[in-house]
C-alpha cells in the first residue's frame, strides 16, 4: 500500500493572526473611503468641460418635461417632480459612483408610488423617500451593490433594448399631441393613445417630431461633435413660433424650491412605511445600478461605476429629496443615455443638468414654456433608437440557446411588464439555464482500480485481489446540488453484489444542503442493505455541510483514496 503523505494544516501564530486581522480591517477602511467623493472624480475635466456643460444643458432641457410629467403622474404635482430632479440630480451626481448617471423621478418609481399615495396620502411621500434613502445607505455600507456584477450579459442587453423600446413608446402621447391612455402596460397605453388620437391635431405634433429626428440624423452624419439634441429643440421651437403652429408646449413652471423641513417620523408612520420603503429602495437600487451599467457600456473608455458608492449616492439623494418634500428618485436611463450621447464625460454634466433645471425654475420659465412637447418626444425617440442594437442581439442569438432565451424573456418582460419583473424574469431564466448546464456536466461514475491520485497509483494489494469485485467506487465530478440530487441517489443505490461503497468527492466543486441530504439518503439506503459507505476527498467546507445536515459523521470521511480503500478492505474482511 502506498505511503500516506498527509499535508498538515497550517495554524496561524498569534502574530500572524493579528497581522491578518489588521490587513482585513485596513481593507474595510479602504472600502469605506471608496464610498465618498475624491478629486479623481473630475479627472479629464480640463479637456471635456465644454462638452459636459453642453450635455448638461441638453439633458436639463430634456429632463424638464419628464420631471414635470412624472410629478403629475404620481399625484404629487409638477413642483414635486421638478424639485426631485434638481435635488436628487445634484446630490447623486456628486456622491454617486457613476461619472455619467443622471438621477431624478422615473416612470417605474411612479408606478410604485401610486398605491402608497392612495393608501397613506401625499404627506407620506417625503417620509417614504427619507426611509428609502436610509435603506440604500445601509445597502451601500454592507457592500451589496456589487451583486449587480452577477447579472448575465443577455439580461443587461435585453433590459437595455427593452428600455429603448419603452422610451420610444412613452413618447407616443407627445408625438401625437394626445392624452395618454390609461393602462398598466406601456405598450398597450401607446397603442390606445394612437388609436384614439385626433389626427386633425396630431399631424402637426408629428411633423415637429419628424423635423427633430431629421435634424438628428443629418447632424450625426455631418457634424457629430455638435449638441444635435439641443440644436434640434431650438430649431423646432423657432420654427413652431414662426409658423404659428398650434401644438402643446411645456407650459408654466414653479418659480422656486421649497424650504427644507424634516418629514413626519412618528413611530406609527415609520412602521407603516417600512415595507413600501423597502420596495422603493429595491427599485431605486436596481434601476440605478442597471442604468449605470448601461452607461458604462455606452462609454467603455471611462472608469466603471462603483456600485456601492452609487447606492450611497442614491441613498443620500433620496434623503435630501425627503427633506425638500420631493419624490423618491433613482438613476434615469433615458436621461443618462442623453447625457452620454450628447458628450457628457464627467460629473460636471449631471451637476450642470441640475443647475440648468434650477435656473429654468427661477428665471427662464416663460421662455422654456414655449418649447413644443413633440420636439422633446423626438429627441427621446432618437435616444431610444440608439439603445436598440440589433448587432448585440445577433451576437447573443448565435452564442447559445440559453443566452438567446434569456435575452428574449428579459426584453419581452421589460416591454410588456415592468423593470423589476423583467430583471427577475431574466435572472431566473439565466439561473435555470445555468443549473441545467451544471447538472448536465456533473457526472457520477463508477470507477475501477487502479486509480491515479495525487498520492500516486492506488490499487489493491495482491493478497486483497479477491475483494476487487466486492468494493464499488463512485466518483462525483462537478457539483452535487438540488439540480442533480435525485439522480445521484438513483445512481449510487443501484449498485448490487458488493460489500462496501466508496464515494469520492475530490473532484466535487459544489455541495449544497440538498446534495448533502442526497448523500444522507444514499448512505441510509445502502446501510439498510448492510452495505457500509466510506466518503473520501471532501473539503473542510463540504465536510462541515455534510456534518451539519446529519449526512456524515467525521469518522466516515477520509482524505486519501488509499485510506478509504484500507478501511473498505478491513470492512470486507470483518464481514466474512
Amino acid at each position: 500500500m502506498p505511503q500516506d503523505h498527509r499535508i498538515q494544516p497550517h495554524h496561524k501564530s498569534p502574530r500572524e493572526a493579528l497581522h491578518s486581522g489588521l490587513r482585513s480591517a485596513g481593507t474595510r477602511v479602504a472600502e469605506a473611503k471608496d464610498l465618498w467623493p475624491r478629486p479623481s472624480d473630475y479627472a479629464g475635466l480640463r479637456g471635456s468641460w465644454r462638452r459636459d456643460l453642453l450635455a448638461g444643458l441638453t439633458v436639463g432641457v430634456v429632463a424638464l418635461p419628464l420631471a414635470l410629467g412624472f410629478g403629475v403622474a404620481s399625484g404629487a404635482g409638477a413642483a414635486a417632480g421638478l424639485t426631485t430632479a434638481i435635488i436628487a440630480g445634484l446630490v447623486a451626481a456628486v456622491f454617486g459612483g457613476s461619472h455619467l448617471q443622471v438621477s431624478g423621478p422615473t416612470g417605474a418609481m411612479t408606478v410604485v408610488l401610486l398605491p402608497v399615495i392612495h393608501t397613506y396620502g401625499l404627506g407620506a411621500v417625503p417620509t417614504l423617500a427619507l426611509l428609502a434613502g436610509i435603506i440604500l445607505v445601509v445597502l451601500a455600507v454592507t457592500g451589496l451593490g456589487r451583486t449587480v456584477d452577477l447579472l448575465p450579459f443577455p439580461v443587461i442587453e435585453g433590459f437595455t433594448m427593452g428600455i429603448g423600446v419603452i422610451i420610444a413608446l412613452q413618447q407616443v402621447p407627445l408625438l401625437l399631441d394626445a392624452d395618454k391612455a390609461t393602462a398598466e402596460s406601456t405598450l398597450v397605453s401607446a397603442w390606445l393613445t394612437a388609436v384614439h388620437a385626433d389626427w386633425t391635431v396630431a399631424w402637426r405634433a408629428l411633423a415637429v417630431a419628424a423635423f427633430v429626428m431629421l435634424v438628428h440624423v443629418l447632424g450625426q452624419r455631418l457634424a457629430p461633435k455638435l449638441p444635435i439634441a439641443l440644436i434640434s429643440i431650438v430649431l423646432a421651437t423657432v420654427g413652431v413660433e414662426l409658423l404659428g403652429l398650434d401644438v402643446a408646449r411645456i407650459g408654466n413652471l414653479p418659480h422656486s424650491l421649497p424650504m427644507p423641513s424634516l418629514p413626519t417620523l412618528s413611530p406609527q408612520v415609520v412602521s407603516a412605511l417600512v415595507t413600501p420603503a423597502m420596495a422603493v429602495a429595491a427599485l431605486a437600487a436596481l434601476e440605478s445600478l442597471l442604468s449605470a451599467r448601461v452607461a458604462d457600456g455606452m462609454a467603455p473608455q471611462l472608469t466603471r461605476t462603483n456600485p456601492d458608492r452609487e447606492l450611497m449616492g442614491q441613498g443620500l439623494a433620496n434623503m435630501a429629496v425627503g427633506l425638500f418634500g420631493g419624490l423618491p428618485a433613482t438613476g434615469a436611463i433615458a436621461r443618462t443615455a442623453v447625457n452620454v450621447r450628447t458628450g457628457g464625460r464627467t460629473r460636471l454634466a449631471s451637476v450642470a443638468h441640475a443647475l440648468v433645471l434650477l435656473l429654468i425654475m427661477v428665471g427662464l420659465g416663460p421662455l422654456v414654456a414655449r418649447i413644443p412637447m413633440a420636439a422633446l418626444g423626438g429627441v427621446l425617440v432618437m435616444v431610444a433608437s440608439r439603445m436598440v442594437s440589433w448587432k448585440a442581439y445577433r451576437r447573443i442569438a448565435k452564442a447559445t440557446h440559453a443566452d438567446r432565451n434569456t435575452f428574449l424573456i428579459t426584453f419581452g418582460a421589460t416591454v410588456a411588464l415592468d423593470l423589476v419583473s423583467a430583471v427577475l424574469a431574466g435572472v431566473g431564466m439565466a439561473a435555470v439555464m445555468s443549473l441545467r448546464h451544471m447538472a448536465a456536466y456533473t457526472v457520477v461514475r463508477r470507477q475501477q482500480l487502479p486509480a491515479s491520485t495525487r498520492e500516486g497509483l492506488v490499487d489493491l494489494s495482491a493478497q486483497d485481489e479477491d475483494l476487487r469485485d466486492r468494493i464499488a467506487i463512485y466518483r462525483v465530478d462537478g457539483a452535487l446540488f438540488y439540480g442533480n440530487a435525485a439522480r445521484f441517489v438513483d445512481e449510487v443505490t443501484a449498485v448490487e453484489d458488493v460489500d462496501v461503497v466508496i464515494i469520492r468527492f475530490h473532484r466535487t466543486n459544489v455541495l449544497d444542503a440538498s446534495g448533502a441530504q442526497a448523500l444522507k439518503t444514499a448512505i441510509r439506503t445502502l446501510k439498510r442493505r448492510e452495505i457500509p459507505v466510506v466518503v473520501q476527498g471532501m473539503t473542510q467546507a463540504q465536510v462541515r455541510t455534510a456534518t451539519v445536515t446529519g449526512a456524515l459523521d467525521q469518522d466516515h470521511q477520509t482524505r486519501l483514496l488509499s485510506e478509504a480503500l484500507a478501511r473498505a478492505v478491513a470492512t470486507c474482511r470483518a464481514s466474512r
